[in-house]
């Protein structure tokens, strides 16, 4: 029998615009990066592969440092079972889909934004509503596709704003449980790829990472990190898959 999280996780829904009141309107820079969006394909064997407007073919950050968990989540699926893993993958998942589409459409300023979400996934956003209010100033960019040739890869990054007046790459993230900023390295290392990949895409540096992460019954949890610390980790994590890639390990 479901619990009653997995039930309002996956199943209920309510029209509830009145619960979460708007009281921000967010500022957009008008950005343009010389292309609307990139097409992707996906494939067991290469992971996804964004298709740069010059024809190249890279691998995203995600597949690339999916690398550095493989071994936790290959004990994790053992010790648990592959249709338990794949039972909470799935919740978690979707909750957090749900609480990224909230979070998109209230920085769009879209009045929707509640609309059709469940009812945890409410509760998430909800948490971190007055973070946001307080904290997002101009926002440069929302789920946009980047890609650097220096680096070879290319993602898609959640949020690129002001925050606290100083322009950031900023990830939103969900959590059933308090985590430290040891459980969270791979978010730094992604931060700092989007932040590369950014400059070199429009000339202007970020060195500013911000997690912002809710949890489950808890207040969210907000992590700062400069680029720097975390770049040198990216280039060797990117050599080390390349290195697998080349020799099929």
């Amino acid at each position: 029998m479901s619990t009653l999280r997995e039930r309002l996780s996956t199943t209920q829904t309510i029209n509830t615009s009145s619960l979460t009141t708007r009281t921000r309107t967010f500022n957009h820079v008008d950005l343009s990066l010389g292309y609307s969006d990139l097409v992707t394909e996906s494939s067991q064997q290469s992971g996804r592969l964004y298709c740069t407007p010059n024809g190249d073919k890279y691998p995203s950050v995600t597949t690339v440092l999916s690398i550095l968990s493989e071994d936790s989540i290959r004990a994790w699926r053992a010790r648990v079972g592959n249709e338990e893993a794949n039972r909470i993958s799935r919740i978690a998942s979707s909750r957090g889909t749900q609480v990224h589409n909230i979070i998109e459409k209230y920085l769009r300023n879209h009045d929707d934004y509640l609309d059709g979400a469940s009812l945890v996934a409410q509760t998430n956003f909800k948490s971190i509503k007055p973070i946001i209010d307080e904290r997002i100033g101009d926002v440069w960019a929302l789920e946009v596709a980047l890609y650097s040739d220096h680096l070879n890869l290319a993602g898609r990054c959640d949020c690129i704003a002001e925050w606290d007046g100083v322009l950031s790459i900023v990830d939103w993230k969900t959590s059933g449980r308090i985590k430290t900023k040891n459980d969270i390295h791979s978010y730094f290392i992604q931060k700092s790829a989007y932040a590369i990949m950014f400059e070199e895409r429009t000339g202007k540096p970020i060195v500013n990472l911000v997690t912002a992460m809710t949890v489950d019954n808890e207040k969210p949890l907000i992590f700062k990190e400069h680029r720097d610390n975390w770049a040198p980790k990216l280039l060797k994590t990117i050599e080390e898959y390349r290195r697998r890639k080349l020799f099929g390990t």
